[in-house]
């Protein structure tokens, strides 16, 4: 796992027909796909988009939501951002791992920074309101790991084959140095 100071990450999990998300959650229920997400991104710096923000019970501290209302409420330990540039300079900032967690906008924003890319391809399709982003250009990423299950989906009670894949982008773009002195505090 992407452990490493410095390494820019994103994680997510796509449906068959390009689902993210539905009215602020997941579509699908797969608890080991859930645990999967949260044992990764653990003692992480997080980005995080406003809407994906919103739709969490538990936000870590080092979390950095990227969004421009001024007036957006955020809890102890987490600080709002105007954008994906300043998310990942801040999160930086902290020497622990960053993650970008979605959504769709944040990950289309941030794909071109990250280093790897941890994406759950569930083998189903379902409803959904939120898009993985065409944006994200695979032509420029290497799969390193790919473990497949057979998991449960609780919603409608079926096995789901899930990819967890790890790709490795061979050329992120850097971020701009003058930008990188910025502070976390």
């Amino acid at each position: 796992m992407a452990k490493d100071a410095g390494v820019i990450s994103a994680i997510g999990a796509v449906s068959a027909n390009g689902m993210i998300g539905l009215e602020g959650w997941l579509p699908w229920d797969i608890p080991e796909e859930l645990a999967y997400f949260e044992r990764t991104v653990a003692g992480a710096a997080l980005v995080i988009g406003r809407l994906t923000y919103e739709s969490m019970d538990v936000v870590p501290e080092d979390s950095f939501i990227v969004s421009r209302r001024d007036e957006l409420s955020v809890r102890p330990g987490c600080r709002r951002v105007d954008s994906v540039e300043a998310g990942l300079q801040a999160a930086l900032a902290t020497g622990k791992p960053v993650f970008v967690i979605g959504g769709a906008s944040l990950y289309a924003a941030a794909w071109r920074y990250c280093h790897r890319f941890y994406l759950t391809r569930i083998e189903g399709s379902y409803i959904g309101d939120s898009r993985f982003p065409e944006a994200v250009d695979w032509r420029a990423w290497t799969l390193e790991s790919e473990i497949v299950q057979v998991l449960r989906e609780h919603k409608t009670a079926s096995d789901v084959r899930c990819r967890f894949q790890v790709y490795r982008q061979l050329a992120p773009l850097p971020l701009a140095a003058a930008d990188c002195n910025l502070a976390a505090g």
